[in-house]
């Protein structure tokens, strides 16, 4: 066989398997496009199906804010997607005991700018041990701790004396400077916690849903001061005692980090559910017209089990 038939018998092999190659390769490539295709067809109407569950799930609290007996403040935050439902979410409503959440973030604020040290030690005082402190009340007048030794109280407990020392420690003109600073718009405070000589004169701690919400939102991503700091707040607010709000209806042993307010006629919650199907996020601030605050706290707790369960229907 000279060198020319050699070279055309190799160019026919080549071509046979590159037949093949083609054959083989043509339906299996046209079985993957076909695969993801379907796949993205899929994606595309688990997505509307999911948008359609979150419209109905907004309309629905549409009218649970509607027939509510006084006014609600209410944020709704998907968050991995960004999607939210918000109703008043700027109405400004005395904060009460949800002041304390920027009160521990302006101290974090305060120890980076080095106007404070998380380790200064604070005296507690006579006339900060009002209703309302269930740690601190116990603890003699004159008792000292660090200023981060009363994170836990104040936030798991909702220690009122724990806050008072803060308040007097920071003042509240820097604690309004720093409220500003935390990106606050409608967030201030104007007195002690049970300063009740002040709040007849009209000076009020007011927030908003959308201010509260905003709060929770950069402690989520972490983006408050550093990714430290932000989980040392998850931390805490993590280890809530008071969960007769949001918690209160959800599966036993659902993870949520949040904060409450309770006040005569006051009655709130804000913070995270975290769920197996995606985490949300919910505040909802609430001026009710009731003698006591029972059925808030049971419209608090429905609404978020509302929320929980279009996440499982997904």
């Amino acid at each position: 066989m000279d060198c020319g038939d050699f070279q055309v018998k190799k160019k026919i092999v080549v071509l046979i398997i590159l037949f093949i190659v083609i054959g083989i390769g043509i339906p299996f490539l046209y079985k993957n496009y076909e695969n993801r295709n379907w796949t993205i067809k899929n994606s595309r109407a688990l997505l509307e199906k999911r948008r359609q569950a979150w419209l109905e799930l907004r309309n629905t609290m549409e009218n649970k804010v509607r027939y509510f007996r006084g006014t609600v403040g209410l944020v709704i935050i998907d968050l991995n997607s960004g999607w939210e439902i918000a109703f008043n979410e700027d109405i400004r409503i005395p904060s009460a005991s949800l002041v304390k959440v920027p009160i521990m973030l302006s101290c974090f604020y305060a120890a980076q700018d080095g106007k404070i040290s998380l380790k200064d030690t604070v005296t507690l005082k006579s006339s900060e041990k009002v209703a309302g402190s269930k740690v601190l009340g116990r603890d003699p007048t004159g008792s000292i701790f660090t200023v981060e030794e009363l994170f836990n109280p104040m936030i798991t407990q909702s220690d009122n004396a724990a806050a008072n020392v803060l308040i007097d420690f920071l003042g509240l003109d820097t604690l309004n400077l720093y409220f500003k600073k935390l990106g606050l718009k409608n967030t201030n405070i104007a007195r002690k916690m049970m300063d009740f000589e002040k709040r007849r004169k009209g000076e009020e701690n007011y927030t908003t849903a959308k201010d509260m919400a905003y709060l929770l939102k950069e402690i989520y991503y972490k983006r408050f001061l550093n990714k430290d700091v932000s989980e040392r707040c998850l931390e805490l607010l993590g280890q809530q005692k008071i969960n007769d709000r949001i918690p209160r209806k959800l599966p036993k042993g659902t993870f949520v980090v949040h904060k409450t307010g309770l006040e005569r006629h006051i009655c709130h919650d804000a913070g995270i559910v975290f769920t197996d199907k995606g985490n949300f996020l919910i505040c909802v601030l609430a001026k009710h017209e009731d003698r006591f605050a029972k059925p808030t706290k049971k419209f608090i707790s429905n609404i978020t089990l509302l929320t929980y369960n279009y996440y499982q229907s997904i």
